[in-house]
Protein backbone atom coordinates (compact mmCIF):
# COMPACT_ATOMS: atom_id res chain seq x y z
CA UNK A 1 0.00 0.00 0.00
CA UNK A 2 1.16 3.52 -0.42
CA UNK A 3 0.34 4.93 2.70
CA UNK A 4 2.65 1.98 4.48
CA UNK A 5 4.89 2.73 1.62
CA UNK A 6 5.54 6.57 2.77
CA UNK A 7 5.88 5.59 6.09
CA UNK A 8 8.60 3.29 5.60
CA UNK A 9 9.83 5.61 3.62
CA UNK A 10 10.13 8.59 6.18
CA UNK A 11 12.11 6.26 8.65
CA UNK A 12 14.27 5.04 6.40
CA UNK A 13 14.66 9.25 5.12
CA UNK A 14 15.58 9.50 8.85
CA UNK A 15 17.80 7.24 9.65
CA UNK A 16 20.06 8.30 6.45
CA UNK A 17 19.30 11.65 7.14
CA UNK A 18 17.93 12.87 3.58
CA UNK A 19 16.60 16.14 4.47
CA UNK A 20 15.03 17.05 1.24
CA UNK A 21 13.65 13.52 1.01
CA UNK A 22 12.38 13.24 4.31
CA UNK A 23 10.73 17.09 3.99
CA UNK A 24 8.93 15.73 0.72
CA UNK A 25 7.82 12.44 2.68
CA UNK A 26 6.41 14.59 5.84
CA UNK A 27 4.58 16.73 3.86
CA UNK A 28 2.91 13.52 1.71
CA UNK A 29 1.81 12.08 5.05
CA UNK A 30 0.86 15.35 6.27
CA UNK A 31 -1.67 16.11 3.59
CA UNK A 32 -2.86 12.13 3.94
CA UNK A 33 -3.97 13.04 7.27
CA UNK A 34 -5.70 15.98 6.11
CA UNK A 35 -7.64 13.94 2.98
CA UNK A 36 -8.45 11.43 5.92
CA UNK A 37 -9.90 14.71 7.92
CA UNK A 38 -11.90 15.72 4.89
CA UNK A 39 -13.39 12.73 4.50
CA UNK A 40 -14.23 12.43 7.68
CA UNK A 41 -12.21 9.19 8.44
CA UNK A 42 -9.99 8.79 11.53
CA UNK A 43 -6.80 11.08 11.19
CA UNK A 44 -4.42 7.94 11.51
CA UNK A 45 -5.90 5.69 9.37
CA UNK A 46 -4.67 4.60 6.12
CA UNK A 47 -5.40 6.25 3.17
CA UNK A 48 -6.82 4.01 -0.01
CA UNK A 49 -4.73 3.60 -2.86
CA UNK A 50 -7.31 5.93 -5.04
CA UNK A 51 -7.15 8.77 -2.83
CA UNK A 52 -3.82 8.50 -1.98
CA UNK A 53 -2.68 8.30 -5.60
CA UNK A 54 -5.38 11.21 -5.80
CA UNK A 55 -3.13 13.69 -3.14
CA UNK A 56 0.56 12.99 -4.57
CA UNK A 57 -1.08 13.98 -7.83
CA UNK A 58 -2.19 17.16 -6.35
CA UNK A 59 1.03 17.72 -4.64
CA UNK A 60 2.81 16.97 -7.90
CA UNK A 61 0.33 19.57 -9.85
CA UNK A 62 1.20 22.09 -6.89
CA UNK A 63 5.14 21.68 -7.71
CA UNK A 64 4.93 21.80 -11.40
CA UNK A 65 2.25 24.91 -11.02
CA UNK A 66 5.43 26.69 -8.19
CA UNK A 67 7.83 25.90 -10.75
CA UNK A 68 6.16 27.55 -13.49
CA UNK A 69 5.27 30.68 -11.55
CA UNK A 70 9.33 31.01 -9.89
CA UNK A 71 10.90 30.93 -13.49
CA UNK A 72 8.57 33.39 -14.94
CA UNK A 73 8.77 35.68 -11.52
CA UNK A 74 12.75 35.36 -11.90
CA UNK A 75 13.86 33.15 -9.23
CA UNK A 76 15.19 30.15 -10.93
CA UNK A 77 16.66 28.85 -7.49
CA UNK A 78 13.37 28.34 -5.58
CA UNK A 79 12.24 26.93 -9.21
CA UNK A 80 15.28 24.19 -9.23
CA UNK A 81 14.11 23.76 -5.52
CA UNK A 82 10.62 22.59 -6.29
CA UNK A 83 12.17 20.61 -9.73
CA UNK A 84 14.02 18.54 -6.87
CA UNK A 85 11.24 17.84 -4.81
CA UNK A 86 8.72 17.40 -7.62
CA UNK A 87 11.50 14.36 -9.05
CA UNK A 88 10.92 12.79 -5.22
CA UNK A 89 6.73 13.10 -5.57
CA UNK A 90 7.18 11.37 -8.66
CA UNK A 91 8.62 8.35 -7.43
CA UNK A 92 5.62 7.54 -6.07
CA UNK A 93 3.33 8.06 -8.75
CA UNK A 94 2.44 5.43 -11.65
CA UNK A 95 4.56 6.07 -15.07
CA UNK A 96 2.37 8.27 -17.07
CA UNK A 97 1.04 7.53 -20.47
CA UNK A 98 2.86 9.17 -23.41
CA UNK A 99 1.08 11.71 -26.18
CA UNK A 100 1.98 8.99 -28.67
CA UNK A 101 -0.35 6.03 -26.54
CA UNK A 102 -3.20 8.56 -26.01
CA UNK A 103 -3.98 9.90 -29.29
CA UNK A 104 -4.94 6.53 -30.49
CA UNK A 105 -7.69 6.31 -27.57
CA UNK A 106 -8.49 9.72 -27.92
CA UNK A 107 -8.95 8.78 -31.50
CA UNK A 108 -11.27 5.98 -31.00
CA UNK A 109 -13.54 7.86 -27.73
CA UNK A 110 -13.57 10.86 -30.50
CA UNK A 111 -15.22 7.84 -32.99
CA UNK A 112 -17.24 6.14 -30.50
CA UNK A 113 -18.96 9.61 -29.30
CA UNK A 114 -19.37 10.39 -33.06
CA UNK A 115 -17.90 14.28 -31.94
CA UNK A 116 -16.67 16.70 -34.75
CA UNK A 117 -18.00 19.60 -33.81
CA UNK A 118 -15.33 21.97 -32.07
CA UNK A 119 -17.41 22.94 -29.44
CA UNK A 120 -17.62 19.94 -28.09
CA UNK A 121 -14.12 19.22 -27.36
CA UNK A 122 -15.18 19.11 -23.41
CA UNK A 123 -17.20 16.83 -23.66
CA UNK A 124 -14.64 14.67 -25.21
CA UNK A 125 -12.12 15.51 -22.93
CA UNK A 126 -14.18 14.37 -19.78
CA UNK A 127 -15.01 11.29 -21.25
CA UNK A 128 -11.11 10.88 -22.17
CA UNK A 129 -9.85 12.03 -18.76
CA UNK A 130 -12.83 9.14 -16.98
CA UNK A 131 -11.10 7.15 -18.41
CA UNK A 132 -7.17 7.62 -18.32
CA UNK A 133 -7.75 8.98 -14.83
CA UNK A 134 -4.40 8.36 -12.76
CA UNK A 135 -2.83 7.52 -16.43
CA UNK A 136 -2.09 10.45 -18.08
CA UNK A 137 -1.12 14.40 -17.73
CA UNK A 138 -4.58 16.49 -18.33
CA UNK A 139 -2.21 18.91 -20.37
CA UNK A 140 -1.45 15.88 -22.78
CA UNK A 141 -5.01 14.98 -22.99
CA UNK A 142 -5.86 18.90 -23.73
CA UNK A 143 -3.01 19.06 -26.47
CA UNK A 144 -4.10 16.16 -28.12
CA UNK A 145 -7.95 16.92 -28.04
CA UNK A 146 -7.00 20.79 -29.71
CA UNK A 147 -5.19 19.24 -32.32
CA UNK A 148 -7.59 17.00 -33.44
CA UNK A 149 -10.05 20.32 -34.00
Amino acid sequence: MLHQKLKDDLKEAMRAKDTGRLTVVRGLLSAFTNENVAKKRKPDEMLPEEDALAVISRAAKQRKDSIEQFEKGGRPELAEAEAKELLLIQAYLPEMMSQDEIRPLITAKKAELGIDDPTKKGMLMSAVMKDLKGKADGNDVKAIVDSLF
